[in-house]
Protein backbone atom coordinates (compact mmCIF):
# COMPACT_ATOMS: atom_id res chain seq x y z
CA UNK A 1 0.00 0.00 0.00
CA UNK A 2 1.14 3.60 -0.54
CA UNK A 3 2.68 5.85 2.13
CA UNK A 4 3.21 3.01 4.60
CA UNK A 5 6.17 4.90 6.01
CA UNK A 6 4.01 7.71 7.41
CA UNK A 7 3.43 7.94 11.16
CA UNK A 8 0.04 8.73 12.76
CA UNK A 9 0.95 12.34 13.48
CA UNK A 10 1.86 12.84 9.80
CA UNK A 11 -1.81 12.64 8.80
CA UNK A 12 -3.64 15.94 8.49
CA UNK A 13 -7.26 14.89 8.76
CA UNK A 14 -10.47 16.26 7.34
CA UNK A 15 -13.56 14.67 8.88
CA UNK A 16 -16.58 14.57 6.58
CA UNK A 17 -20.14 14.60 7.91
CA UNK A 18 -23.32 14.33 5.88
CA UNK A 19 -26.95 14.22 6.95
CA UNK A 20 -29.78 14.07 4.40
CA UNK A 21 -33.37 15.21 4.95
CA UNK A 22 -34.43 11.56 5.01
CA UNK A 23 -31.93 10.80 7.80
CA UNK A 24 -33.44 13.61 9.89
CA UNK A 25 -36.85 11.93 9.70
CA UNK A 26 -35.65 8.53 10.95
CA UNK A 27 -37.28 7.58 14.26
CA UNK A 28 -34.76 5.07 15.59
CA UNK A 29 -31.45 6.04 13.99
CA UNK A 30 -31.63 9.83 14.25
CA UNK A 31 -29.49 9.98 17.40
CA UNK A 32 -26.55 8.15 15.82
CA UNK A 33 -27.00 9.84 12.42
CA UNK A 34 -27.18 13.41 13.70
CA UNK A 35 -24.44 15.90 12.82
CA UNK A 36 -23.50 16.37 16.50
CA UNK A 37 -23.12 12.65 17.15
CA UNK A 38 -21.17 12.09 13.94
CA UNK A 39 -18.79 14.86 15.02
CA UNK A 40 -18.30 13.32 18.47
CA UNK A 41 -17.58 9.87 17.00
CA UNK A 42 -15.13 11.20 14.40
CA UNK A 43 -13.34 13.59 16.79
CA UNK A 44 -12.90 10.75 19.28
CA UNK A 45 -11.42 8.51 16.59
CA UNK A 46 -8.98 11.22 15.49
CA UNK A 47 -7.90 11.86 19.09
CA UNK A 48 -7.45 8.16 19.92
CA UNK A 49 -5.26 7.64 16.85
CA UNK A 50 -3.14 10.79 17.40
CA UNK A 51 -4.09 12.31 14.02
CA UNK A 52 -3.98 16.04 13.33
CA UNK A 53 -7.53 17.36 12.90
CA UNK A 54 -7.34 20.16 10.31
CA UNK A 55 -10.96 20.80 9.34
CA UNK A 56 -14.54 19.53 9.63
CA UNK A 57 -16.69 19.42 6.48
CA UNK A 58 -20.46 19.29 7.01
CA UNK A 59 -23.31 18.86 4.52
CA UNK A 60 -26.56 19.00 6.45
CA UNK A 61 -29.66 18.16 4.40
CA UNK A 62 -27.94 16.90 1.22
CA UNK A 63 -28.61 13.69 -0.69
CA UNK A 64 -25.83 11.12 -0.99
CA UNK A 65 -26.50 10.75 -4.72
CA UNK A 66 -25.51 14.39 -5.32
CA UNK A 67 -21.77 15.12 -5.21
CA UNK A 68 -22.13 18.88 -5.75
CA UNK A 69 -22.52 19.37 -1.98
CA UNK A 70 -20.77 22.52 -0.69
CA UNK A 71 -18.96 20.74 2.15
CA UNK A 72 -17.79 17.93 -0.11
CA UNK A 73 -16.57 20.36 -2.78
CA UNK A 74 -14.71 22.38 -0.12
CA UNK A 75 -13.00 19.16 0.99
CA UNK A 76 -11.92 18.40 -2.60
CA UNK A 77 -10.44 21.90 -2.89
CA UNK A 78 -8.41 21.34 0.29
CA UNK A 79 -7.24 17.97 -1.04
CA UNK A 80 -6.05 19.60 -4.26
CA UNK A 81 -4.24 22.32 -2.29
CA UNK A 82 -2.58 19.66 -0.06
CA UNK A 83 -4.14 20.96 3.18
CA UNK A 84 -5.30 17.48 4.16
CA UNK A 85 -4.02 14.00 3.32
CA UNK A 86 -6.59 11.89 5.19
CA UNK A 87 -10.41 11.76 5.04
CA UNK A 88 -12.46 10.05 7.76
CA UNK A 89 -16.22 9.33 7.68
CA UNK A 90 -18.60 7.54 10.02
CA UNK A 91 -19.63 5.05 7.33
CA UNK A 92 -19.40 4.71 3.55
CA UNK A 93 -22.96 5.99 3.01
CA UNK A 94 -21.91 9.37 4.50
CA UNK A 95 -19.43 9.80 1.63
CA UNK A 96 -22.09 8.98 -0.97
CA UNK A 97 -24.83 6.61 -2.11
CA UNK A 98 -24.11 6.53 -5.85
CA UNK A 99 -22.05 3.34 -6.32
CA UNK A 100 -20.21 4.59 -9.43
CA UNK A 101 -19.11 7.98 -8.08
CA UNK A 102 -18.47 6.72 -4.54
CA UNK A 103 -16.33 3.91 -5.97
CA UNK A 104 -14.49 6.45 -8.15
CA UNK A 105 -13.50 8.61 -5.17
CA UNK A 106 -12.47 5.67 -2.97
CA UNK A 107 -10.67 3.60 -5.60
CA UNK A 108 -9.31 6.29 -7.95
CA UNK A 109 -9.43 9.88 -6.75
CA UNK A 110 -8.17 9.37 -3.17
CA UNK A 111 -5.30 7.02 -4.16
CA UNK A 112 -4.37 9.32 -7.05
CA UNK A 113 -4.02 12.25 -4.62
CA UNK A 114 -2.29 10.15 -1.89
CA UNK A 115 -5.27 10.50 0.45
CA UNK A 116 -5.78 7.98 3.22
CA UNK A 117 -9.50 7.15 3.49
CA UNK A 118 -11.07 5.68 6.63
CA UNK A 119 -14.66 4.59 7.25
CA UNK A 120 -15.08 3.75 10.93
CA UNK A 121 -18.15 1.47 11.04
CA UNK A 122 -17.02 -0.74 8.13
CA UNK A 123 -13.41 -0.82 9.45
CA UNK A 124 -12.26 0.35 6.04
CA UNK A 125 -8.76 1.85 5.93
CA UNK A 126 -7.05 2.35 2.57
CA UNK A 127 -3.69 2.60 4.47
CA UNK A 128 -3.98 -1.03 5.60
CA UNK A 129 -4.08 -4.23 3.60
CA UNK A 130 -6.95 -5.96 5.43
CA UNK A 131 -9.87 -8.28 4.61
CA UNK A 132 -12.53 -5.77 5.74
CA UNK A 133 -11.56 -3.49 2.82
CA UNK A 134 -12.75 -6.10 0.30
CA UNK A 135 -16.39 -5.76 1.37
CA UNK A 136 -16.53 -2.05 0.46
CA UNK A 137 -17.70 -2.66 -3.14
CA UNK A 138 -20.68 -4.69 -1.91
CA UNK A 139 -21.55 -2.10 0.76
CA UNK A 140 -21.39 0.78 -1.76
CA UNK A 141 -23.76 -1.10 -4.11
CA UNK A 142 -26.17 -1.75 -1.20
CA UNK A 143 -26.12 1.96 -0.28
CA UNK A 144 -27.04 2.83 -3.88
CA UNK A 145 -29.90 0.28 -3.84
CA UNK A 146 -31.12 1.69 -0.53
CA UNK A 147 -31.13 5.18 -2.05
CA UNK A 148 -33.25 4.03 -4.98
CA UNK A 149 -35.79 2.25 -2.76
CA UNK A 150 -35.86 5.18 -0.36
CA UNK A 151 -36.55 7.54 -3.28
CA UNK A 152 -39.56 5.43 -4.35
CA UNK A 153 -40.92 5.39 -0.78
CA UNK A 154 -40.48 9.14 -0.39
CA UNK A 155 -42.24 9.85 -3.72
CA UNK A 156 -45.18 7.67 -2.63
CA UNK A 157 -45.39 9.40 0.75
CA UNK A 158 -45.24 12.86 -0.84
CA UNK A 159 -47.94 11.95 -3.36
CA UNK A 160 -50.20 10.74 -0.54
CA UNK A 161 -49.66 14.05 1.26
CA UNK A 162 -50.47 15.94 -1.94
CA UNK A 163 -53.68 13.94 -2.42
CA UNK A 164 -54.64 14.79 1.17
CA UNK A 165 -54.27 18.50 0.42
CA UNK A 166 -50.93 19.03 2.15
CA UNK A 167 -48.34 21.39 0.69
CA UNK A 168 -45.00 19.58 0.23
CA UNK A 169 -43.02 22.12 -1.82
CA UNK A 170 -39.81 23.77 -0.68
CA UNK A 171 -41.21 27.34 -0.67
CA UNK A 172 -44.85 28.48 -0.87
CA UNK A 173 -45.75 30.73 -3.78
CA UNK A 174 -45.58 34.51 -3.39
CA UNK A 175 -48.38 35.67 -1.07
CA UNK A 176 -48.40 32.60 1.20
CA UNK A 177 -46.35 31.15 4.03
CA UNK A 178 -46.39 27.86 5.94
CA UNK A 179 -48.70 27.61 8.92
CA UNK A 180 -46.45 27.45 12.04
CA UNK A 181 -48.86 24.89 13.54
CA UNK A 182 -49.07 22.73 10.38
CA UNK A 183 -46.26 22.88 7.83
CA UNK A 184 -48.45 21.26 5.18
CA UNK A 185 -51.03 24.06 5.42
CA UNK A 186 -50.68 27.47 3.74
CA UNK A 187 -51.76 30.77 5.28
CA UNK A 188 -51.62 34.28 3.78
CA UNK A 189 -48.28 36.04 4.26
CA UNK A 190 -49.00 39.46 5.84
CA UNK A 191 -46.10 41.01 3.91
CA UNK A 192 -46.90 39.77 0.41
CA UNK A 193 -50.60 38.73 0.34
CA UNK A 194 -51.79 42.37 -0.05
CA UNK A 195 -49.56 42.73 -3.14
CA UNK A 196 -51.19 39.70 -4.79
CA UNK A 197 -54.68 40.97 -3.95
CA UNK A 198 -53.84 44.37 -5.44
CA UNK A 199 -52.58 42.76 -8.67
CA UNK A 200 -55.84 40.84 -9.12
CA UNK A 201 -57.92 43.95 -8.33
CA UNK A 202 -56.03 46.06 -10.87
CA UNK A 203 -56.42 43.42 -13.56
CA UNK A 204 -60.14 43.00 -12.84
CA UNK A 205 -60.46 46.79 -13.22
CA UNK A 206 -59.07 46.49 -16.76
CA UNK A 207 -55.46 47.46 -16.14
CA UNK A 208 -53.07 45.43 -18.32
CA UNK A 209 -50.05 43.39 -17.09
CA UNK A 210 -47.58 45.96 -18.48
CA UNK A 211 -49.15 48.84 -16.55
CA UNK A 212 -49.41 46.68 -13.41
CA UNK A 213 -45.67 45.89 -13.63
CA UNK A 214 -44.90 49.61 -14.11
CA UNK A 215 -46.98 50.59 -11.07
CA UNK A 216 -45.29 47.98 -8.86
CA UNK A 217 -41.83 49.09 -10.01
CA UNK A 218 -42.61 52.78 -9.38
CA UNK A 219 -43.78 51.91 -5.87
CA UNK A 220 -40.58 49.83 -5.31
CA UNK A 221 -42.66 46.75 -4.43
CA UNK A 222 -40.52 43.68 -3.82
CA UNK A 223 -40.69 40.97 -6.51
CA UNK A 224 -41.36 37.25 -5.83
CA UNK A 225 -37.76 36.31 -6.71
CA UNK A 226 -36.44 39.22 -4.66
CA UNK A 227 -38.53 38.16 -1.66
CA UNK A 228 -37.37 34.54 -1.95
CA UNK A 229 -33.80 35.79 -2.54
CA UNK A 230 -33.50 33.67 -5.68
CA UNK A 231 -29.94 33.43 -6.95
CA UNK A 232 -29.15 35.36 -10.11
CA UNK A 233 -28.89 33.24 -13.25
CA UNK A 234 -28.88 33.54 -17.02
CA UNK A 235 -32.58 32.66 -17.06
CA UNK A 236 -33.43 35.37 -14.55
CA UNK A 237 -32.94 38.64 -16.44
CA UNK A 238 -33.73 40.97 -13.53
CA UNK A 239 -34.54 39.70 -10.05
CA UNK A 240 -35.51 43.04 -8.56
CA UNK A 241 -37.89 44.42 -11.21
CA UNK A 242 -41.43 43.37 -12.03
CA UNK A 243 -42.10 42.33 -15.63
CA UNK A 244 -45.08 41.15 -17.68
CA UNK A 245 -44.14 37.49 -17.24
CA UNK A 246 -44.10 37.71 -13.43
CA UNK A 247 -47.48 39.46 -13.32
CA UNK A 248 -49.05 36.91 -15.69
CA UNK A 249 -47.64 34.03 -13.65
CA UNK A 250 -49.45 35.34 -10.57
CA UNK A 251 -52.70 36.00 -12.46
CA UNK A 252 -52.80 32.43 -13.80
CA UNK A 253 -51.84 30.64 -10.56
CA UNK A 254 -54.85 28.69 -9.30
CA UNK A 255 -53.31 28.40 -5.83
CA UNK A 256 -54.57 31.94 -5.11
CA UNK A 257 -58.17 30.64 -5.29
CA UNK A 258 -57.57 28.33 -2.32
CA UNK A 259 -56.84 25.19 -4.40
CA UNK A 260 -53.54 23.30 -4.16
CA UNK A 261 -51.99 22.43 -7.54
CA UNK A 262 -49.00 20.10 -7.14
CA UNK A 263 -47.00 17.40 -8.94
CA UNK A 264 -46.70 19.56 -12.05
CA UNK A 265 -43.05 18.52 -12.47
CA UNK A 266 -40.97 15.52 -11.55
CA UNK A 267 -37.31 14.44 -11.53
CA UNK A 268 -36.36 11.95 -14.20
CA UNK A 269 -34.33 9.86 -11.75
CA UNK A 270 -33.38 9.75 -8.08
CA UNK A 271 -29.79 10.53 -9.18
CA UNK A 272 -30.66 13.42 -11.47
CA UNK A 273 -31.48 17.07 -10.78
CA UNK A 274 -33.23 17.46 -14.13
CA UNK A 275 -36.99 17.95 -14.05
CA UNK A 276 -39.63 17.65 -16.72
CA UNK A 277 -43.09 19.21 -16.80
CA UNK A 278 -45.92 16.68 -16.54
CA UNK A 279 -49.09 16.70 -18.58
CA UNK A 280 -51.98 18.44 -16.79
CA UNK A 281 -53.80 15.10 -16.50
CA UNK A 282 -51.10 13.94 -14.06
CA UNK A 283 -51.25 17.02 -11.82
CA UNK A 284 -52.59 16.56 -8.29
CA UNK A 285 -55.24 19.20 -7.56
CA UNK A 286 -57.14 19.46 -4.27
CA UNK A 287 -59.74 22.21 -3.90
CA UNK A 288 -60.35 24.53 -0.94
CA UNK A 289 -57.29 23.60 1.11
CA UNK A 290 -56.38 27.10 2.32
CA UNK A 291 -57.60 30.69 2.52
CA UNK A 292 -57.96 32.22 -0.98
CA UNK A 293 -56.49 35.61 -1.90
CA UNK A 294 -58.97 36.00 -4.77
CA UNK A 295 -62.46 34.55 -5.23
CA UNK A 296 -62.90 32.04 -8.04
CA UNK A 297 -65.29 34.22 -10.05
CA UNK A 298 -62.74 37.05 -10.17
CA UNK A 299 -59.96 34.58 -11.03
CA UNK A 300 -61.95 33.16 -13.96
CA UNK A 301 -62.90 36.65 -15.18
CA UNK A 302 -59.26 37.82 -15.04
CA UNK A 303 -58.18 34.78 -17.07
CA UNK A 304 -60.83 35.38 -19.72
CA UNK A 305 -59.19 38.79 -20.20
CA UNK A 306 -55.91 36.96 -20.89
CA UNK A 307 -57.41 35.52 -24.06
CA UNK A 308 -58.08 38.98 -25.37
CA UNK A 309 -55.53 41.43 -26.68
CA UNK A 310 -54.94 44.24 -24.18
CA UNK A 311 -55.22 46.81 -26.96
CA UNK A 312 -58.57 45.38 -28.03
CA UNK A 313 -57.42 44.28 -31.50
CA UNK A 314 -59.87 41.39 -31.26
CA UNK A 315 -62.77 43.74 -30.62
CA UNK A 316 -61.79 45.92 -33.60
CA UNK A 317 -61.19 43.03 -35.97
CA UNK A 318 -63.71 40.63 -34.41
CA UNK A 319 -61.31 37.82 -35.28
CA UNK A 320 -60.87 34.18 -34.36
CA UNK A 321 -57.47 32.65 -33.83
CA UNK A 322 -55.62 31.97 -37.06
CA UNK A 323 -55.12 28.37 -38.08
CA UNK A 324 -51.43 28.08 -37.09
CA UNK A 325 -51.56 30.41 -34.10
CA UNK A 326 -49.92 28.87 -31.02
CA UNK A 327 -48.09 26.26 -33.12
CA UNK A 328 -45.31 28.48 -34.52
CA UNK A 329 -41.98 28.50 -32.64
CA UNK A 330 -38.65 30.27 -33.08
CA UNK A 331 -35.79 27.75 -33.35
CA UNK A 332 -33.21 30.20 -31.98
CA UNK A 333 -34.87 31.37 -28.74
CA UNK A 334 -37.51 28.59 -28.44
CA UNK A 335 -40.32 31.16 -27.89
CA UNK A 336 -43.61 31.17 -29.77
CA UNK A 337 -43.81 33.33 -32.86
CA UNK A 338 -46.49 36.03 -32.62
CA UNK A 339 -49.30 36.26 -35.16
CA UNK A 340 -50.36 39.92 -35.32
CA UNK A 341 -53.08 41.78 -37.20
CA UNK A 342 -51.85 45.16 -38.46
CA UNK A 343 -55.00 47.25 -38.71
CA UNK A 344 -53.63 50.24 -40.63
CA UNK A 345 -52.08 48.08 -43.36
CA UNK A 346 -54.89 45.50 -43.07
CA UNK A 347 -52.75 42.35 -43.13
CA UNK A 348 -51.51 39.57 -40.86
CA UNK A 349 -47.84 39.04 -40.03
CA UNK A 350 -45.66 36.65 -38.07
CA UNK A 351 -42.54 37.58 -36.10
CA UNK A 352 -40.44 36.57 -33.11
CA UNK A 353 -41.86 38.43 -30.13
CA UNK A 354 -38.51 38.38 -28.30
CA UNK A 355 -36.84 40.10 -31.26
CA UNK A 356 -39.60 42.60 -32.05
CA UNK A 357 -39.79 43.84 -28.44
CA UNK A 358 -36.09 44.67 -28.32
CA UNK A 359 -34.41 44.47 -31.78
CA UNK A 360 -31.54 46.78 -30.73
CA UNK A 361 -30.17 44.36 -28.12
CA UNK A 362 -30.31 41.52 -30.64
CA UNK A 363 -31.78 39.00 -28.21
CA UNK A 364 -32.97 36.96 -31.21
CA UNK A 365 -33.41 37.19 -35.00
CA UNK A 366 -36.22 38.60 -37.11
CA UNK A 367 -38.65 35.93 -38.26
CA UNK A 368 -40.94 38.23 -40.23
CA UNK A 369 -43.45 36.58 -42.59
CA UNK A 370 -46.73 37.56 -44.23
CA UNK A 371 -48.99 35.11 -42.40
CA UNK A 372 -51.21 34.11 -45.33
CA UNK A 373 -48.30 32.92 -47.47
CA UNK A 374 -46.79 31.02 -44.54
CA UNK A 375 -50.06 29.24 -43.76
CA UNK A 376 -50.56 28.36 -47.43
CA UNK A 377 -47.15 26.66 -47.69
CA UNK A 378 -47.47 24.83 -44.36
CA UNK A 379 -50.87 23.41 -45.34
CA UNK A 380 -49.45 22.25 -48.67
CA UNK A 381 -46.77 20.28 -46.83
CA UNK A 382 -49.25 18.83 -44.30
CA UNK A 383 -51.51 17.77 -47.17
CA UNK A 384 -48.64 15.97 -48.89
CA UNK A 385 -47.52 14.24 -45.71
CA UNK A 386 -50.83 12.83 -44.55
CA UNK A 387 -52.69 12.29 -47.85
CA UNK A 388 -51.59 8.65 -47.92
CA UNK A 389 -52.32 8.24 -44.23
CA UNK A 390 -55.88 9.52 -44.73
CA UNK A 391 -56.72 6.89 -47.35
CA UNK A 392 -55.47 3.99 -45.24
CA UNK A 393 -56.42 5.32 -41.83
CA UNK A 394 -57.20 2.53 -39.39
CA UNK A 395 -57.78 3.78 -35.85
CA UNK A 396 -56.81 0.61 -33.96
CA UNK A 397 -53.76 -0.14 -36.10
CA UNK A 398 -52.53 3.44 -35.85
CA UNK A 399 -52.87 3.56 -32.07
CA UNK A 400 -51.19 0.14 -31.78
CA UNK A 401 -48.39 1.39 -34.01
CA UNK A 402 -47.86 4.45 -31.82
CA UNK A 403 -47.72 2.34 -28.64
CA UNK A 404 -45.36 -0.10 -30.37
CA UNK A 405 -43.15 2.77 -31.52
CA UNK A 406 -42.92 4.16 -27.98
CA UNK A 407 -42.09 0.69 -26.61
CA UNK A 408 -39.37 0.19 -29.23
CA UNK A 409 -37.84 3.58 -28.48
CA UNK A 410 -37.74 2.96 -24.71
CA UNK A 411 -36.23 -0.51 -25.34
CA UNK A 412 -33.54 1.05 -27.54
CA UNK A 413 -32.84 3.65 -24.85
CA UNK A 414 -32.44 0.88 -22.22
CA UNK A 415 -30.03 -0.90 -24.57
CA UNK A 416 -27.99 2.28 -25.10
CA UNK A 417 -27.85 3.00 -21.35
CA UNK A 418 -26.68 -0.57 -20.70
CA UNK A 419 -23.92 -0.15 -23.28
CA UNK A 420 -22.88 3.14 -21.66
CA UNK A 421 -22.78 1.43 -18.24
CA UNK A 422 -20.53 -1.33 -19.64
CA UNK A 423 -18.23 1.31 -21.19
CA UNK A 424 -18.23 3.12 -17.85
CA UNK A 425 -17.08 -0.01 -16.02
CA UNK A 426 -14.34 -0.56 -18.62
CA UNK A 427 -13.02 2.99 -18.15
CA UNK A 428 -13.06 2.63 -14.36
CA UNK A 429 -11.11 -0.62 -14.75
CA UNK A 430 -8.58 1.07 -17.03
CA UNK A 431 -8.12 3.87 -14.51
CA UNK A 432 -7.32 1.27 -11.84
CA UNK A 433 -4.78 -0.47 -14.09
CA UNK A 434 -3.29 2.91 -14.98
CA UNK A 435 -2.89 3.79 -11.31
CA UNK A 436 -1.21 0.46 -10.56
CA UNK A 437 1.20 1.05 -13.46
CA UNK A 438 2.12 4.43 -11.99
CA UNK A 439 2.68 2.94 -8.52
CA UNK A 440 4.85 0.19 -10.02
CA UNK A 441 6.89 2.73 -12.00
CA UNK A 442 5.75 1.40 -15.40
CA UNK A 443 4.64 4.89 -16.43
CA UNK A 444 5.66 8.35 -15.22
CA UNK A 445 3.43 10.65 -13.15
CA UNK A 446 3.04 13.06 -16.09
CA UNK A 447 2.01 10.26 -18.44
CA UNK A 448 -0.44 9.00 -15.84
CA UNK A 449 -2.04 12.43 -15.44
CA UNK A 450 -2.38 12.88 -19.19
CA UNK A 451 -3.96 9.44 -19.75
CA UNK A 452 -6.15 9.63 -16.62
CA UNK A 453 -7.44 13.05 -17.71
CA UNK A 454 -8.65 11.57 -21.01
CA UNK A 455 -10.44 8.73 -19.23
CA UNK A 456 -12.06 11.10 -16.70
CA UNK A 457 -13.32 13.35 -19.52
CA UNK A 458 -14.78 10.32 -21.28
CA UNK A 459 -16.40 9.23 -18.01
CA UNK A 460 -18.03 12.66 -17.66
CA UNK A 461 -19.40 12.49 -21.22
CA UNK A 462 -20.85 9.03 -20.60
CA UNK A 463 -22.58 10.21 -17.39
CA UNK A 464 -24.13 13.13 -19.29
CA UNK A 465 -25.27 10.84 -22.10
CA UNK A 466 -26.86 8.40 -19.64
CA UNK A 467 -28.75 11.25 -18.00
CA UNK A 468 -29.96 12.60 -21.37
CA UNK A 469 -31.18 9.14 -22.41
CA UNK A 470 -33.03 8.73 -19.10
CA UNK A 471 -34.74 12.10 -19.65
CA UNK A 472 -35.77 11.00 -23.14
CA UNK A 473 -37.10 7.69 -21.83
CA UNK A 474 -39.13 9.39 -19.10
CA UNK A 475 -40.73 11.71 -21.65
CA UNK A 476 -41.62 8.74 -23.86
CA UNK A 477 -43.22 6.89 -20.95
CA UNK A 478 -45.12 10.02 -19.96
CA UNK A 479 -46.39 10.28 -23.54
CA UNK A 480 -47.57 6.65 -23.46
CA UNK A 481 -49.39 7.17 -20.17
CA UNK A 482 -51.48 10.01 -21.55
CA UNK A 483 -51.85 8.69 -25.12
CA UNK A 484 -55.39 9.67 -26.23
CA UNK A 485 -57.40 8.01 -28.94
CA UNK A 486 -56.68 11.05 -31.10
CA UNK A 487 -57.31 9.27 -34.39
CA UNK A 488 -61.07 9.39 -33.74
CA UNK A 489 -60.78 13.17 -33.73
CA UNK A 490 -58.90 13.03 -37.03
CA UNK A 491 -61.72 11.01 -38.63
CA UNK A 492 -64.31 13.53 -37.46
CA UNK A 493 -62.36 16.64 -38.39
CA UNK A 494 -60.64 15.44 -41.55
CA UNK A 495 -61.15 17.90 -44.38
CA UNK A 496 -57.88 19.29 -45.64
CA UNK A 497 -59.58 21.43 -48.27
CA UNK A 498 -61.02 23.54 -45.44
CA UNK A 499 -58.95 22.51 -42.39
CA UNK A 500 -60.15 23.55 -38.95
CA UNK A 501 -57.89 24.71 -36.13
CA UNK A 502 -59.05 21.71 -34.10
CA UNK A 503 -57.60 19.39 -36.75
CA UNK A 504 -54.26 21.22 -36.79
CA UNK A 505 -54.13 21.01 -32.96
CA UNK A 506 -54.81 17.26 -33.17
CA UNK A 507 -52.26 16.51 -35.89
CA UNK A 508 -49.43 18.99 -35.34
CA UNK A 509 -47.25 19.24 -32.26
CA UNK A 510 -45.33 22.37 -33.35
CA UNK A 511 -43.91 24.20 -36.35
CA UNK A 512 -40.34 25.39 -35.85
CA UNK A 513 -38.89 28.16 -38.02
CA UNK A 514 -35.23 29.23 -38.03
CA UNK A 515 -33.58 32.50 -39.01
CA UNK A 516 -32.73 31.10 -42.46
CA UNK A 517 -36.43 30.44 -43.20
CA UNK A 518 -36.24 26.66 -42.84
CA UNK A 519 -39.57 25.34 -41.56
CA UNK A 520 -39.94 22.01 -39.70
CA UNK A 521 -43.40 20.53 -39.05
CA UNK A 522 -43.41 18.13 -36.07
CA UNK A 523 -46.45 15.82 -35.96
CA UNK A 524 -47.90 14.42 -32.75
CA UNK A 525 -46.97 10.94 -31.52
CA UNK A 526 -44.81 10.35 -34.62
CA UNK A 527 -47.82 9.28 -36.71
CA UNK A 528 -46.01 10.97 -39.60
CA UNK A 529 -42.26 11.72 -39.76
CA UNK A 530 -41.42 15.40 -39.34
CA UNK A 531 -40.88 17.34 -42.55
CA UNK A 532 -38.55 20.27 -43.24
CA UNK A 533 -38.85 22.66 -46.16
CA UNK A 534 -37.66 26.13 -47.19
CA UNK A 535 -40.08 29.05 -47.16
CA UNK A 536 -40.79 30.24 -50.69
CA UNK A 537 -41.05 33.97 -51.28
CA UNK A 538 -44.36 34.38 -53.11
CA UNK A 539 -44.69 38.13 -52.50
CA UNK A 540 -44.61 38.95 -56.19
CA UNK A 541 -47.93 40.80 -56.26
CA UNK A 542 -48.55 44.47 -55.66
CA UNK A 543 -50.78 43.28 -52.83
CA UNK A 544 -47.85 41.76 -50.88
CA UNK A 545 -49.64 40.87 -47.66
CA UNK A 546 -52.97 39.63 -48.96
CA UNK A 547 -55.20 42.55 -47.99
CA UNK A 548 -58.96 42.36 -47.92
CA UNK A 549 -60.97 42.80 -51.06
CA UNK A 550 -58.12 41.75 -53.37
CA UNK A 551 -56.70 38.52 -54.68
CA UNK A 552 -54.24 37.47 -51.93
CA UNK A 553 -52.06 35.33 -54.11
CA UNK A 554 -52.24 37.20 -57.40
CA UNK A 555 -48.93 37.24 -59.33
CA UNK A 556 -49.86 40.07 -61.64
Amino acid sequence: MYNTYLMANDFNVGIYIRLSQEDKDKKYESDSESVINQKELLRGYVKNNNFNLVKEYVDDGYSGTDFERPGFQSMLEDINSKKINCVIVKDLSRLGRDHVMTGYYIETFFPENNIRFISILESYDSFKNQASNDSSTFIIACNDYYSKQNSIKIRNVLNEKRKNGKFVGSLPCFGYMRDPLDKGHLIPNPDTAPIVKKIFKWRADGIGPTEIANRLNKANVITPSGYKKTNYSSRLIDRDNWNISTVKKILTNRVYTGDLVQHTQTKVSYKSKKKITLDEKLWIIVENTHEPLVDKDTFEYVNTLRKRNTRNYEVKTNREKRLLEGKLFCKECKNRLTVLYRKKQDYWSVNCNRYSRDPVRGRCYSHFYPYNYLEEQVLEQINKCISKLIKELNIKELNDEVVKSIHNETTNIDKMVKEFQIEKEKITGRLKILYNDRCDGVISADTYKELASEFEQKLKQINEEIENQNVKKYKMKNKANILPDYTKKIKKLLDLNKPKKELIDTLVDKIVIDKDRNITICFKYDIVPEVTFKYENRNLARNTYGRKGKNQYSKD
